[in-house]
């Protein structure tokens, strides 16, 4: 890694020097985000026990990247920091540093090569996405090399290869692949366009993976009752057509047979016990189509996706979401309200199908509609995952006011998407009201109010939020979301010593953030329930959080 580092800066240095007695201009951008927390111990919520809350007290995570354009090179180095983080997993501490990423590409006429760290997908990222979500820490660049070549103005062709990052290293497994991509117009007055594509994509373990395979499998299986192989091997084909006011993608995946571990699997080889979780060997496969309609104000899309035995990762023994090559699109409304956005399903990679519908509408200058359906079972018995119906309505009154209301009526497998056994499934109705006003050009007050009705999980729960924005630098914000009802099935709600009632606990948030050109500075104070985190269908089960959340974000 130092070598490299060592390596990217003279070809910097290099450029530079070469670039300034040219008298040639380059172009010099990057950016700052850092997040820090303070830990306040709270164990009425169950912000307590780990080592954050009992020892640290503090914890933060930051990147800073560099990028460089010159005469047809691209460049670039991220520095990553993780002091007492809890950002990898939320029950512990993490700390390291060093150079989270670097990349070199050149453009040459029709060739383009690329070494490092890289981001790149195959069609919509089914077989293949290295991307990065900083949320969940997915940070999941090649470390490798690219190669792109125009073959003609309307069709290329991509070829990559290396390993992928895991932190300051790599996980195991070398990653291959290809893929053409061609765009083509037909007709001058209506014209119809398509772009096809073709993928292929090959993962190969090492000796040492394999045998640590062999002896996770002995676990679950008699002797040799699952072959396990050095190769996998997927491909794709995919297209994206438009006519007139319509557009529709679609795409088809295979996976070859390869070993992988199914938690819903039903094992009884070794013990002799029925129990559920244990290594299989199965071909997959992933259908996934959309279809957008947009005219005068009005606008359609209807998505489906149906997914078998689809789990790849980069080592087959990594679980949740560590290790994962490929992207699965969700199949769900993408919520923003906090009530709203409670429960949210992850993308399940064994057995699911899932389709939902969006319109929206704008009646006129003052009205405008949306609405969603959205429905996930599982492929073997249709059994129900989760389902919502979503409706919304805003009036713009006035230059000064706009009100938005609307509901959520939702049904949510807590069993598969929390691990939360024997629960029965979640219901939800949720109505919500959101109002903004402009006393001026620049200064104004938005304020949230939701409500969810529900039995399960923790009970009920009100919202309400109010936010005043001073442009162009000031927000200040405070909300709170109350457990109204409480429900007396969840043992995890604390109960009042003296009377044994359930308490009905608030969790408050107090918040400032200031704004100054390109830079963003936020602090709050944060009292947040037990919940999931999701970023584009990925998810994790996050504890309570008690403490003070700050964050800082520069662009240049």
């Amino acid at each position: 890694m130092k070598k490299a580092t060592l390596y990217l800066l003279l070809i910097c240095l290099t450029v530079v020097s070469y670039n300034v007695s040219a008298q040639e201009k380059g172009i010099l951008s990057g950016g700052f985000e850092a997040n820090a927390n303070i830990f306040l111990r709270d164990s009425l919520i169950g912000a307590a026990n780990i080592p954050q809350y009992d020892n640290e007290k503090f914890g933060s995570e930051g990147w800073f990247n560099l990028n460089y354009r010159v005469k047809g090179f691209d460049m670039g180095i991220r520095f990553d920091y993780f002091n007492n983080s809890n950002l990898l997993n939320p029950n512990d501490s993490y700390t390291d540093q060093g150079i989270g990423r670097w990349y070199v590409k050149k453009r040459s006429e029709k060739l383009e090569i690329g070494v490092g760290y890289l981001y790149d997908q195959i069609g919509s990222g089914i077989i293949y996405r290295a991307w990065e979500s900083r949320p969940l820490l997915i940070d999941n660049a090649l470390y490798g090399a690219s190669v792109k070549y125009d073959l003609t103005e309307d069709i290329n062709i991509r070829a990559f290869t290396g390993q992928q990052k895991f932190l300051f290293g790599q996980n195991p497994g070398i990653i291959k692949g290809v893929a053409v991509d061609g765009f083509f117009s037909f007709g001058e007055e209506k014209p119809f366009s398509i772009s096809p594509g073709i993928g292929f994509v090959n993962r190969t373990l090492s000796e040492d993976n394999v045998g640590d395979l062999v002896n996770i499998v002995k676990n679950y299986v008699n002797d040799e009752q699952i072959k396990l192989q050095y190769n996998v091997y997927l491909m794709s084909g995919y297209a994206t057509m438009s006519y007139d006011k319509f557009t529709m993608y679609v795409e088809a995946a295979y996976k070859s047979p390869e070993a992988f571990f199914d938690p819903l699997a039903l094992r009884t080889e070794i013990t002799g016990v029925k129990s559920f979780g244990k290594y299989v060997r199965e071909a997959g496969t992933v259908f996934y189509g959309s279809l957008s309609y947009a005219n005068k104000g009005l606008g359609v899309t209807v998505e489906a996706k149906r997914t078998e035995n689809f789990n790849f990762r980069s080592d087959p023994t990594l679980n949740q979401n560590f290790g994962l090559v490929n992207f699965l699109p969700p199949m769900n409304r993408q919520n923003t309200y906090r009530l709203t956005s409670r429960y949210s399903p992850a993308t399940q990679d064994l057995s699911e199908f899932g389709y939902q519908a969006d319109i929206s509408y704008k009646f006129n200058r003052k009205f405008s509609a949306n609405a969603n359906f959205s429905k996930i079972v599982e492929l073997d018995g249709g059994e129900d995952l989760y389902q919502e119906i979503y409706g919304s309505l805003t009036y713009k009154a006035s230059r000064s006011l706009q009100m938005t209301g609307g509901l959520q009526l939702q049904s949510y497998n807590q069993d598969l998407y929390e691990q939360k056994p024997t629960v029965p499934m979640l219901e939800t109705v949720t109505p919500f009201v959101d109002i903004l006003y402009k006393f001026t050009r620049k200064k104004s007050i938005r304020v949230e109010a939701q409500y969810m009705s529900t039995e399960q999980d923790y009970g009920s729960w009100a919202f309400l939020l109010a936010e005043v924005g001073l442009a162009p630098n000031w927000i200040f914000e405070a909300s709170g979301m109350y457990n109204v009802s409480p429900n007396a099935a969840n043992s995890d709600i604390p109960r009042d010593p003296e009377t044994n009632d359930l308490k009905k606990i608030l969790y408050p948030t107090l918040g400032v953030v200031y704004v100054k050109k390109s830079n963003r500075y936020n602090i709050r104070y944060v009292k947040q329930v037990e919940g999931v985190v999701c970023s584009g269908g990925i998810c994790r089960l996050e504890p309570a959080f008690s403490g003070v959340k700050m964050s800082v974000t520069s662009t240049f």
